[in-house]
């Protein structure tokens, strides 16, 4: 969680300098839910994420140098530099791709899981996407079907009380997206998103559950992020205000509360921890910015032209 708080910060930086010229989504505030989702998966799963996925992306064991440079459009970026912030992708560490369209990876997952399922591989799907995305008919008929062939897939919303600038009141009737699978006969739950601990033993429930060939799970985690919809402001999105539970939520702070736990449990001390990922960081980061730039006559490699 730290790794990706760091990181995350290192982006803002970039971003509010002017130095990444990308739209960059941050996950301040959520790290929890990654974290957790990713620790109950195997190497052999898989995780399909949206446009704030830096998160989901280092969790599952993406290179911080490959994130870094994407963002800064570099030719050793985990997409060679054509995607940015919002396309990520490691195939080899169980990241297939990221995709900005909301909800467009849900689909995708569900076909990873039915391609395991058909092919009798013990292995598990995993979208991420917001609360925003319930309201995308892509992901109720992804429920649907992924309950009907009982695939091997976990539905990870990360609610985090806003779609864009609009929270969810202006958006919804009630406050029940925990109940969102039950319809299609899929178990739900709300999880505390900004309690690791809690979130890790939900999505092991989960993945144990589809590697048996149950069917998939829902998993609601409650979160708030900490910065605006895009780029490094504080609770701020496109320009309008929230509505001032940055204050409340700050003291939720899911790295603070994990750190706590860790003291009751053991003497452990984290700063040698936290000095490593500096360290990390600061090499990651001075690699990617002495990466080329990629060679514009290459631009035209990958378009598909009709």
């Amino acid at each position: 969680m730290l790794r990706i708080r760091k990181g995350e910060e290192a982006i803002a930086q970039m971003s509010e300098s002017g130095e990444a010229r990308c739209p960059c989504h941050l996950s301040i505030g959520q790290e929890a839910i990654a974290a957790g989702v990713c620790a109950a998966l195997g190497a052999e799963d898989t995780i399909w994420g949206g446009h704030r996925s830096h998160g989901h992306y280092l969790a599952k064991g993406g290179s911080l140098e490959g994130l870094f440079a994407e963002v800064l459009g570099k030719t050793t970026g985990c997409a060679g530099g054509r995607g940015g912030s919002m396309h990520l992708m490691d195939t080899e560490q169980g990241i297939p791709g990221t995709v900005p369209i909301v909800a467009g990876t849900v689909p995708l997952a569900a076909g990873s899981a039915l391609a395991y399922k058909l092919r009798h591989e013990a292995r598990v799907a995993v979208a991420f996407f917001g609360d925003g995305a319930l309201e995308e008919g892509s992901v109720h008929e992804t429920l649907n079907l992924a309950a009907l062939y009982r695939l091997p897939m976990i539905f990870v919303c990360e609610n985090n009380l806003y779609s864009s600038h609009l929270h969810w009141t202006e958006r919804r009737v009630a406050d029940n997206l925990d109940q969102a699978g039950v319809f299609h006969s899929v178990p739900s739950q709300r999880v505390d998103g900004n309690q690791v601990e809690a979130v890790y033993n939900a999505a092991r429930e989960a993945a144990v559950r589809a590697r048996l060939g149950a069917g998939p799970s829902f998993l609601e985690c409650r979160t708030f992020r900490w910065r605006g919809h895009v780029g490094p402001g504080s609770d701020e999105d496109v320009g309008v205000e929230r509505r001032g539970e940055l204050a409340e939520w700050l003291a939720r702070d899911p790295i603070e509360r994990a750190e706590q736990e860790l003291a009751m449990m053991s003497a452990i001390d984290l700063e040698p921890h936290r000095a490593a990922i500096d360290e990390e960081i600061g090499r990651a980061l001075e690699a990617a910015r002495r990466a080329a730039a990629p060679d514009p006559q290459r631009a035209g490699e990958y378009v598909c032209v009709l």
